[in-house]
């Protein structure tokens, strides 16, 4: 959530970058800032009041202690009653109101974010690694997983629906060997600290990282009867790990990393990614989250970048890193850098990692503060996040880049110590 004294304080520069994140957030802008100062002229309303209320009553008690007759000052006194009751709640529902138009508005991009309306703007920063050279054409994953016997998309659209998938055999020893690999990498070498959350989580969880109330159409919800929804992340449970904490700042950065299947319910991206597994309802995902004190969380959002790059780079896979436009990053980043990872079948770059720093936007929402040196005053912390990575893009690109001319995909050298030593996926047939 923004800080509201960013709409007092710096007006015209928030309209200005707001206005560069999407249409028609000027007006929910202009909105909050008419029940701000609604807000505002009812406080000294309800103050005064209150302390009229306090001073009448210290007469009528004197009254009553000198025999005096109290009515018509027991009369003022319900006036005021009625007067604070009046002014409490319309302030109580200006501050709904106001809370629930903040919570639709997205994070301020950071200076350094290219301005634009889509992934058209976005800034390619780096490459690494050159795209294979086959002697035959390249086949895509979802003709290469089934001829191997390892992917079977009808399966899982029978024991689920549509963009479920199972992987069977190899598969799904390739994806648990990649699960392995990332937790190792990021716990022995990056100093991430591995937790296993719950895969369900409440509103004020979601709330907290930004995905309630906006994207609630995005979610899976477990019923009417509970506050749970499944984690379309794990970047939900670890964030909101110190909701409603104050931290030491003298602990912080705090770094950890989870894997988790994922949950999602696509709704806004009908049609797109039908084939294969680029866009699944449900997926798994190592993920890391740090939390650091403001002035270095730049610094720790290349970090992190960095550190997702190291998988790509130990499996020899190509990729590239590009820094997100302000129409293309998500509604919680303020800077955001998109990992695309070649996939020979499709002949093109495709997302496999992002890596987000939100600032204080998440830790604002779900309350998550620190003392800079254990005390003092007390501020919110910056939260940061990247899939490190998404583990079915991730089998793809194996698959992919790997394929030989007999159909059989050689399996990465730093993965093998994970498969008991298999070199090479081989067709069933």
């Amino acid at each position: 959530m923004l800080d509201p004294a960013l709409f007092r304080d710096n007006d015209s520069d928030v309209e200005t970058r707001l206005s560069h994140r999407g249409d028609g957030l000027v007006e929910r802008l202009q909105e909050v800032r008419r029940l701000d100062a609604e807000r505002r002229a009812i406080i000294p309303r309800l103050e005064e009041a209150r302390h009229a209320k306090k001073a009448l009553g210290a007469q009528i008690g004197k009254a009553k202690h000198e025999g005096q007759p109290a009515d018509k000052l027991l009369a003022q006194g319900q006036q005021f009653s009625e007067t604070i009751a009046t002014e409490e709640a319309r302030l109580e529902e200006v501050e709904r109101d106001r809370m629930a138009v903040l919570l639709t508005l997205p994070n301020l991009a950071h200076e350094t974010v290219p301005v634009g309306t889509s992934a058209a703007e976005n800034v390619e920063v780096r490459r690494h690694g050159e795209p294979p050279a086959f002697e035959f054409t390249p086949q895509a994953h979802w003709d290469l997983g089934p001829a191997l016997g390892i992917i079977d998309f009808e399966r899982g659209a029978k024991l689920a629906r549509a963009r479920f998938t199972v992987l069977t055999g190899a598969g799904a020893r390739l994806e648990r060997a990649l699960i392995n690999f990332m937790l190792e990498l990021h716990t022995t070498e990056h100093g991430y600290t591995e937790v296993a959350p719950p895969l369900l989580a409440n509103s004020a969880s979601l709330t907290g990282t930004g995905q309630l109330p906006k994207f609630e159409e995005d979610l899976f919800k477990v019923g009417e009867e509970w506050d749970l929804y499944l984690i379309p992340t794990s970047e939900v449970p670890l964030a909101n790990l110190h909701r409603d904490e104050i931290l030491d700042g003298r602990d912080l950065p705090v770094r950890y990393t989870a894997f988790t299947p994922c949950f999602r319910s696509e709704a806004g991206s009908y049609g797109a990614d039908v084939r294969g597994l680029i866009r699944q309802h449900q997926f798994n995902k190592v993920e890391l989250v740090a939390l650091t004190k403001p002035e270095d969380s730049h610094d720790e959002l290349e970090r992190l970048t960095g550190n997702a790059e190291t998988v790509l780079e130990r499996l020899g896979l190509p990729y590239r890193t590009v820094v997100l436009s302000t129409g293309d990053m998500g509604f919680a980043a303020s800077k955001t850098y998109d990992l695309e990872v070649w996939l020979p079948g499709q002949q093109k770059y495709r997302e496999i990692s992002s890596c987000s720093n939100t600032e204080a936007f998440q830790a604002r929402r779900a309350a998550i503060r620190y003392k800079p040196n254990g005390k003092g005053k007390a501020e919110h912390v910056h939260t940061l996040n990247g899939s490190a990575l998404a583990v079915g893009r991730t089998l793809i690109a194996i698959l992919e880049n790997y394929q030989q001319v007999d159909g059989s995909v050689v399996i990465p050298e730093v993965l093998r110590s994970f498969l008991g030593g298999q070199e090479v996926i081989e067709p069933t047939s």
